[in-house]
C-alpha cells in the first residue's frame, strides 16, 4: 500500500508533463522566426470609378424602330408545346397545336 502512495504522484507528475509538451511545441511567438510566418498577400487593386453617362436635357430621345428578331422554330416548337401542355391538351394534340402555332 505505501509503494501504491508513492508511485501515484510520480505518475501524475508523468502524466502532466507529457500532456503539457504538445502544446509548447505549437505556439509561435511572434517575430521570432520570420522563416514559419508568410507575408500576407498584397492587397486587391482599387475598383475602377467612371462617372456615368448623363443625358442631356435638350437632346431628342433616339429610338430604335426595328422589329425584334423573331425565335428560332426549335424555341417557337418548345413554346408551343408548354403553352399546350399548360391548356391540358392530349399528347396527340399538342402536336397538332404546336406545328401551327410555331409556323405563325
Amino acid at each position: 500500500m505505501s509503494s501504491m502512495k508513492a508511485t501515484l504522484p510520480i505518475l501524475l507528475v508523468l502524466a502532466a508533463l507529457s500532456a503539457g509538451q504538445g502544446s509548447f511545441a505549437q505556439t509561435l511567438v511572434p517575430g521570432s522566426s520570420p522563416l514559419l510566418l508568410p507575408p500576407p498577400p498584397p492587397p486587391p487593386p482599387p475598383p475602377k470609378i467612371e462617372i456615368p453617362k448623363v443625358p442631356k436635357l435638350d437632346a431628342r430621345p433616339s429610338y430604335n424602330y426595328k422589329p425584334p428578331q423573331r425565335p428560332s422554330f426549335s424555341d417557337r416548337i418548345s413554346k408551343c408545346l408548354d403553352d399546350a401542355a399548360g391548356a391540358g391538351l392530349t399528347p396527340a394534340d399538342r402536336g397538332t397545336y404546336s406545328r401551327m402555332c410555331a409556323n405563325q
